[in-house]
């Protein structure tokens, strides 16, 4: 009797896998499937919209090196030494009752985008000695920041010393902020938002987004309120800053990670020379400076995007020659401040509750990204403005995810990873590059003003638009597996002030033109259907009837199906039945062979004025087909158009 060898039980016990056995592997897979190459890796490679290659596989051998520690530089792995983040809530109306419940039940500071005037009045319960907080007043936040200080001297608050103190309640996370009884934005958190280097543009009618230049008189009296105020913050109120270089324009217009990388270093870059050439030192520069980014639920490429900005930052910081300390509590200068706001251009109108989910993946990503602050949207962004219910979901994304999971209490837990490491210094290296030939353009002012910044993301968007359109890059709940049945929902409309500084209010969002077509199909007296005309059992037609299905659906166009059924005659009088005049025939290639013509043909006979086909056959009859890939937003325009809908 023969003993079957003892199977491995340990690690150590199996084989040694090598990347040659990898490729070995590899190329015997791809050959069956009819692809001959030398390399697997460039076989099996993508590409993000922006250029940065994602190999199929990381080994040791793609570690860039040593990313440092926690808290030291190039402080990829962390700008400081010890992990948490401020859970920042945003607020567009001065509600007191809505801010009292954020900040006793979870959230440690406030991101305000209010009028000067509603200041007082949404903050008569917050201590200012105990909250941090960031004022975002657009053109008045000059007035904002003074009504901020009158507020802080009215209830005799002190400037803050900057010596760093633990966050009071929230999600039980310490992160620094000003000493206890001072006036503190928690670490830096911004007190003017209209930096230099910050551009963001009306959208156009076509659902792009212009990235205005920075020269105009508006620009220039944002310089002037960010130079007088960091001179105050320098002065009176250490524990402050006065910058908020937002990356987030970029992303929402879209461009890719890499892309907002590169342009808020040439953002930062520009908002130095301001702050320099108006008398700062470098250091005091550097020290006023909070860098904002969006957070995706691409949980390793937002992951990768802060450890990259860090290290960028204290590459400008070091070509500067700033290394100690930058006088904003006790932090040291090259180390980047970060906030991280869920993105915009990810949230949906429709099926709005998925936004959960997203927001809850980026979130995550932020934090094991080491962002200092961050700001979940609620669910119902999109839709005006949240309710309370949104508002609570938001917050307890972020103490589930601090408390619950742990996320908090390991530093860089990516870190180590072959992938994250090659992803974070790919990352970084293309966002230099891009930054360099912002440099070259004349810099960020000019780099806008002559539209070379914004043909750059437009055309990172147009490829990003193609990929949604063939459903390369999904949308749940819209181009893939929408609910037709679902009951919008209904919110209150933003205050027009706060409107026209809402996140994402003049960027482009994913979902937009699957969601046009969807408002299409329900502002029609009877919602648009297509026939399927399903051949054979249903075990031969169920996966492509359920393609095509989801494919019109998320249009807004309905589905009929005529049941189970080979005899022409059969299926085209239940096409007469179901009141369609668009069909598409779904079944296998085995039975699309013998029968997909004569269908067709009796579909035709019946009324159709369109065929498709659920896959790649070609039959006489037969118009267009739908396939994996194929441009589901072409077709479903074409749909409008063959059922009399006018776009």
């Amino acid at each position: 009797m023969t003993v079957p060898p003892e199977e491995p039980r340990t690690a150590a016990e199996f084989p040694p896998v090598t990347r040659d056995r990898w490729r070995e592997l590899a190329l015997g897979v791809l050959r069956k499937s009819g692809v001959e190459t030398g390399s697997p890796e460039e076989e099996l490679a993508s590409t993000t919209h922006d250029g940065v290659t994602i190999a199929p596989i990381y080994d040791a051998s793609d570690l860039p090196g040593d990313p440092g520690l926690p808290g030291a530089a190039p402080y990829v792995r962390g700008s400081r030494p010890e992990g948490g983040w401020e859970v920042r809530q945003r607020h567009e109306v001065p509600d007191p009752e809505a801010i009292l419940a954020d900040l006793e039940n979870g959230v440690t500071s406030l991101w305000l985008t209010l009028a000067p005037e509603d200041l007082p009045r949404a903050l008569e319960r917050v201590y200012l000695d105990l909250v941090s907080i960031t004022l975002d007043a657009g053109k008045r936040t000059r007035e904002a920041a003074e009504a901020l200080f009158t507020l802080a001297g009215e209830r005799e608050v002190p400037a803050s010393s900057g010596d760093a103190a633990e966050a009071p309640g929230g999600a039980g996370t310490a992160v620094p902020g000003g000493a206890p009884g001072t006036l503190s934005g928690g670490d830096g958190a911004g007190v003017v938002s209209g930096d230099p280097g910050r551009a963001p543009g009306p959208a156009a009618g076509d659902g792009t987004v212009r990235l205005t230049g920075s020269l105009g008189a508006d620009a220039l009296d944002d310089a002037r309120t960010a130079v007088e105020l960091a001179r105050r913050c320098v002065r009176d109120h250490p524990g402050l800053r006065a910058v908020v270089v937002d990356a987030t324009p970029y992303h929402e217009a879209g461009g890719g990670d890499a892309e907002e990388l590169g342009c808020s270093v040439a953002a930062g870059v520009a908002a130095l020379r301001t702050l320099v050439g108006a008398g700062l030192t470098m250091e005091q520069a550097f020290g006023q400076l909070e860098f904002r980014y969006a957070a995706t639920a691409d949980q390793f490429l937002t992951i990768a995007k802060l450890r990259a900005a860090r290290r960028l930052w204290a590459r400008v910081a070091e070509v500067c020659g700033v290394s100690g300390v930058s006088g904003v509590s006790g932090a040291p200068g090259a180390a980047q401040r970060q906030h991280a706001v869920t993105s915009s251009a990810m949230m949906t109108a429709r099926d709005p509750w998925v936004n959960m989910l997203r927001t809850t993946l980026a979130c995550f990503a932020a934090g094991a990204g080491g962002a200092d602050a961050v700001t979940v949207q609620p669910f119902d962004a999109r839709l005006g403005l949240p309710d309370a219910f949104a508002r609570r979901i938001a917050r307890n994304t972020q103490s589930l995810l601090v408390e619950e999971a742990g996320v908090a209490r390991v530093i860089d837990p990516a870190g180590g990873s072959f992938y994250v490491e090659r992803l974070t210094e790919d990352l970084a290296g293309s966002a230099w590059t891009w930054f360099q030939e912002i440099e070259r353009a004349g810099g960020m002012a000019d780099a806008l003003a002559s539209g070379f910044v914004t043909r750059r993301l437009a055309a990172t968007w147009e490829r990003r638009s193609a990929a949604i359109a063939r459903r390369h890059d999904p949308i749940t709940g819209v181009s893939e597996f929408p609910d037709l049945a679902e009951k919008p929902l209904s919110r209150r409309a933003r205050p027009a002030e706060g409107a026209a500084r809402a996140a994402g209010s003049t960027g482009v969002h994913y979902a937009q033109e699957f969601e046009a077509l969807r408002d299409l199909a329900d502002a029609q007296k009877t919602r648009p259907k297509v026939f399927l005309a399903t051949i054979g059992p249903v075990a031969a037609h169920t996966a492509r009837a359920s393609f095509a299905a989801n494919l019109f659906q998320a249009g807004g166009i309905a589905t009929v199906t005529g049941g189970a059924a080979t005899d022409p005659g059969e299926i085209a009088a239940a096409f007469t039945a179901g009141g369609a005049k668009v069909a598409c025939l779904c079944s296998s290639d085995r039975l699309y062979a013998g029968h997909a013509e004569a269908v067709a043909a009796a579909l035709r006979g019946a009324g159709a004025v369109k065929v498709w086909l659920a896959g790649k056959g070609e039959f006489e009859g037969v118009d267009a087909n739908l396939y994996a890939g194929c441009d589901a937003l072409g077709v479903l325009r074409t749909t409008f158009e063959d059922l009399g809908v006018a776009r």
